[in-house]
This record gives C-alpha cells, sequence and structure tokens, in this order.
C-alpha cells in the first residue's frame, strides 16, 4: 500500500502536486533548493526539505528525505540556460545512486516531449526518441538512468506546460513578425499533469512511458491569437510569408489509451 510519497522539486508542479496528494490522504515529502520556501511548503503539510543537487555532491540530508518512502516523483528540470549550470545527467546519475541505496520500491521521472526533437507526424510513445536541444539530449539520457531494469520506475513526458497566470500567451502578446505560425500546439494544463501523476500513482502503471499531451492541436497563430484575445491582451502577429517547410506534430499518449483511463479532466485555456 502506498502511503509515503517524496516530491525532488517542490516549484510550480512539484507544489501543487504535493497538496493534491497530501489531500488525497497521501504522507508527502518535499524538496526544495531556497532556505525561503521551507515555511511555506510545512504550512502546507509538506515534510519540506534543503537539497541541492550537484555533479559530485548532494547538500542536505537526501538519505533522510528517502527514508521510508513508497513512491519519488523526481520532478527536476535541466535548467540549462542558468548561469553556472552544471552537468544534469551527472546530477541525475548521483541522485539515482542515492535512490538505490535508500531501495525506493516504485520512482515516476517527469522529462518532457523535448526528447522527439523535430520528428514530425503523430509522435506516440513508441516513437524513437530524436533530441536536437542539449536540455532534450539530457533529459533522454537521464530517462535512461532511471528506466534501468533493476529499478521499478515510469517515465512521463509533459508537453509544455500551462496553467493559472503560466500561459506563452503573455510573453507573445504584442509581438510582431512572429515566425511558425503554422506549427501546431503541444500544451497541457497543470490539472492535468496532476492527475497524469496521481493515476499513474493509484493505478501502479510502472515500467511504463506516458506521453502528457492535451488532445488539441490548433496552429499557434490561431490558438495564441484566439487566447490573447480572450484575455482582451494585444494580439501576436505572426509572418504571414510562407516558409520553406513548417514542422506539424501531435503528440498523443497511446499507452493511455491502450488502458483505457481517462487522462484529461481540464481543458486547455
Amino acid at each position: 500500500m502506498i502511503e509515503r510519497i517524496g516530491i525532488m522539486g517542490c516549484g510550480w508542479l512539484g507544489k501543487a502536486l504535493a497538496k493534491t496528494l497530501l489531500a488525497e490522504g497521501y504522507q508527502v515529502k518535499g524538496t526544495t533548493t531556497s532556505s525561503d520556501k521551507l515555511d511555506a511548503l510545512s504550512d502546507l503539510g509538506i515534510a519540506a526539505f534543503l537539497i541541492q543537487l550537484h555533479e559530485n555532491e548532494i547538500s542536505g540530508d537526501l538519505l533522510l528525505f528517502l527514508k521510508d518512502l513508497d513512491v519519488l516523483v523526481v520532478n527536476i528540470p535541466p535548467r540549462l540556460r542558468k548561469a553556472g549550470a552544471e552537468n544534469y545527467v551527472k546530477k541525475m546519475r548521483l541522485l539515482l545512486q542515492y535512490a538505490q541505496k535508500a531501495r525506493i520500491p516504485q520512482l515516476l521521472f517527469v522529462s518532457s516531449t523535448s526528447v522527439y526533437g523535430s520528428t514530425e507526424g503523430e509522435i506516440t510513445e513508441d516513437t524513437p526518441p530524436n533530441p536536437i536541444t542539449t536540455s532534450g539530449k539530457q533529459l533522454l539520457e537521464a530517462e535512461m538512468l532511471f528506466s534501468k531494469k533493476s529499478l521499478t520506475s515510469t517515465i512521463i513526458r509533459f508537453g509544455g506546460l500551462i496553467g493559472g497566470n503560466r500561459h506563452p500567451v503573455f510573453h507573445l502578446s504584442g509581438k510582431t513578425g512572429l515566425r511558425n505560425g503554422e506549427e501546431l500546439i503541444n500544451l497541457i494544463h497543470l490539472e492535468d499533469c496532476i492527475h497524469i501523476i496521481s493515476t499513474i500513482i493509484q493505478q501502479g502503471y510502472w515500467n511504463e512511458v506516458f506521453n502528457g499531451v492535451y488532445p488539441y492541436h490548433p496552429t499557434k497563430s490561431a490558438y495564441y491569437t484566439a487566447e490573447a484575445a480572450k484575455r482582451k491582451l494585444p494580439l501576436p502577429v505572426y509572418d504571414t510569408l510562407p516558409t520553406q517547410h513548417v514542422a506539424k506534430k501531435r503528440i498523443i499518449s497511446q499507452n493511455f489509451f491502450v488502458k483505457k483511463h481517462q487522462l484529461f479532466t481540464s481543458i486547455v485555456s
């Protein structure tokens, strides 16, 4: 029986996930890299730990955090654009060593659809990854680490995350000359991210790979123009000049479809 869940990385997604899991009756531990956030997490009922992962060492009592967990959710993005960014794969390899030492029964690794790179058409979990960015390449390497046969784990690849005040339209609003307007969106709402993770834990969907993308794929120009209008924001203006090639891809979750489980609860808006 699963009672204790640990969330490595209680940021935008991790904190919201922790609140939902607490409401569902689980005991939840969570980590943050900022001492300023410890009290806020504790006030929610989360057993909060200050832990920082580095390439060759870990700051904080990681083994105490991992102690007696039934499930570990690893929700740590590469963040390679930050100044002084360290090698993500090395950090994940070190985390894996600690998880194995603590004998974590099940591990869920939050990855990204960026591992598919520029692959086009309909993309399912059976589509071979082909990352082109440094972030995507390191995420795929980390997936391979956590997919070892000696570990019970599941990988979930989320599309672009939206929800609340987090939405690309706020960045795009009022801009002109935007390119790639004919590309398709592959987004997912925060509520759906939480629902999918919770479902995997509750149903015991281990040793699987899942795509997490809402099945709504209008063009970027149509979608973001409509979203800006709905929010009464200045409309983004996309370049109407024809481009040599428009990469169009629809990312879906064939694995969840096979299991015939309700995947989405919200709408992309």
